[in-house]
């Protein structure tokens, strides 16, 4: 079940009660913000021990439509890359 902003919104602020929840709100919104404005102009975000984001380019290619058979070209597109890090991995796979 996928978890909404709003909802981690709310279980931030349940475990710290001094803080508001428009304070949280613009953070988590800053936050989105700066790491969309580094992949935008191709730098990597690098958050130690947890997570990275990097942009690649995919080329110009050739595709096939599969209905119809039709081939045309893909244009040239950013994506992003997301890497977690080795502990949250084992933090995922452990047993409980």
């Amino acid at each position: 079940m996928p978890v909404s902003r709003q909802e981690i919104i709310n279980k931030i602020s349940k475990n710290f009660p001094n803080l508001y929840k428009k304070d949280i709100t613009r953070l988590i919104n800053i936050f989105l913000y700066e790491i969309t404005k580094a992949l935008s102009n191709g730098e990597r975000v690098e958050l130690r021990d947890v997570m990275m984001f990097e942009t690649r380019v995919q080329k110009e290619r050739l595709s096939i439509n599969p209905r119809t058979l039709e081939k045309f070209k893909t244009p040239t597109k950013k994506t992003i890359i997301f890497k977690s890090s080795k502990e949250w991995k084992y933090k995922l796979n452990e047993k409980k």
